[in-house]
């Protein structure tokens, strides 16, 4: 009985959340602006200002957009402004601006009247992130942090423990823009750019497992941890990098134990 119910039911389901009628959409996974725009038949520079949303009028899965629609009534005998404003709980000052109609406002008999969207006041805009969520490149135990460097030397990233074989991982998702197979450091290593400036470097490697130009996600193998070149020992160097200068990775990486 529950199925057939539910079949019964599964055509109003449908309609009720027709996309072409909607008022208010919840994005899905890995929409775009303009695809809702094409499914709700809204323009996107409609939506996007009736919704706050700054250029490049990026749009998250779970948020809800309202989808301004306009209508149009054909005015019958007995009708007044006032009560076609009420009727559709719009305004008629507002009704009367959409149609250039001139004061006094006087509607006739089989006039059609366009009903402007009555939109909800926006949401401010999201405040886009300015730098990417990094994640640890590898699970060891940190064996020397940040210090910056100067005339004296210094560090310029983090070493992590690691052993012959172990996995190392992007910290934030980017495109593999160098692959290293002599570094004067290192030996091997591979850069990642993650977009506004930062990049992120870790070696030395035992064997880098992307190639240049590949994009990466969080989390993704890179590379398997072993010495290389003039570095004998396995550790990883971890460095982040923000427009070509070196920043400590302690504050930009989530707490955890031992760290």
């Amino acid at each position: 009985m529950k199925r057939l119910a539910l079949a019964l039911l599964a055509p109003l389901l449908v309609a009720s959340a027709n996309p072409a009628t909607v008022t208010e959409y919840e994005v899905g996974e890995g929409e775009t602006l303009g695809g809702i725009a094409n499914r709700t038949g809204v323009p996107a520079a409609v939506i996007a200002a009736a919704n706050g949303l700054a250029e490049p009028h990026t749009v998250q899965k779970g948020q809800k957009l309202v989808i301004p629609r306009q209508r149009s009534h054909t005015v019958k005998p007995g009708e007044t402004g006032f009560s076609i404003g009420m009727q559709y709980g719009v305004a008629f000052e507002q009704i009367a601006i959409a149609n250039g109609l001139a004061p006094p406002y006087t509607v006739k008999v089989g006039q059609t009247l366009i009903i402007p969207a009555v939109l909800k006041t926006p949401p401010p805009p999201v405040k886009q992130r300015s730098e990417p969520y990094f994640r640890w490149p590898h699970d060891g135990k940190v064996l020397a942090r940040f210090t910056g460097l100067n005339d004296q030397g210094g560090h310029d990233g983090i070493d992590i423990a690691a052993k012959p074989g172990d996995m190392i991982r992007a910290a934030a998702s980017g495109t593999v823009v160098r692959v290293a197979e002599g570094h004067q450091r290192f030996g091997r290593m591979v850069v990642i750019d993650h977009g506004g400036g930062w990049l992120t470097a870790y070696g030395p490697l035992a064997r880098a497992t992307v190639r240049r130009g590949e994009f990466v996600k969080t989390g993704e193998r890179i590379g398997i941890a072993g010495a290389a070149g003039p570095v004998k020992k396995p550790d990883l160097h971890f460095r982040i990098l923000k427009d070509d200068k070196e920043v400590d990775p302690a504050p930009r990486l989530p707490e955890r134990k031992g760290s």
